[in-house]
């Protein structure tokens, strides 16, 4: 499908550089609404497509942790290397669960990111030991308090004809 005109302004204006917000506001989005429409922008797919198309997405700043004394020299201050998330690997995937594994699996990701999908993924692996609601502890103190001495026992047998 083909972008419209306030989306196609909008892929142009992130590809110089602005933010979601300004280049919603460059797009002719109002200024008052223009953060809502960025991220809504930013999360459609044609323009998510647009973006990655445009490598946008793939291709960020390096930065190190003292920018001014590194001397590294087979890569300048300035220079753009791989980022750690690819947004096309993330299209690929229908399930987050699947993304997140497959992000907390890839030893090419940088570390930080890998530990903080396994934090994301904690829940749905590992059920909490004391995640039991109300009604399940009424049960369970109700089934101990019937097999004590004084509890109710089986039924009786019935005789069947």
């Amino acid at each position: 499908m083909a972008l419209t005109p306030k989306q196609q302004a909008f892929v142009n204006a992130v590809r110089e550089g602005a933010s979601k917000k300004n280049a919603a506001i460059a797009a002719g989005y109002a200024a008052d609404s223009a953060s809502a429409a960025g991220s809504r922008l930013a999360k459609h797919p044609d323009v998510m497509a647009a973006l990655v198309a445009a490598g946008v997405n793939k291709i960020v700043k390096a930065r190190s942790p003292n920018s001014e004394t590194s001397t590294e020299p087979d890569q300048a201050p300035g220079e753009a290397t791989e980022a750690g998330f690819d947004l096309a690997q993330a299209l690929r995937h229908s399930d987050p669960k699947d993304f997140l594994l497959a992000v907390m699996n890839d030893f090419g990701s940088d570390a930080k990111l890998r530990v903080d999908a396994a934090k994301a993924l904690m829940p749905f692996m590992h059920q909490r030991k004391g995640d039991a609601g109300k009604k399940q502890d009424k049960q369970d103190a109700a089934k101990q308090a019937g097999t004590g001495r004084f509890g109710t026992g089986a039924p009786p047998l019935r005789s069947v004809k």
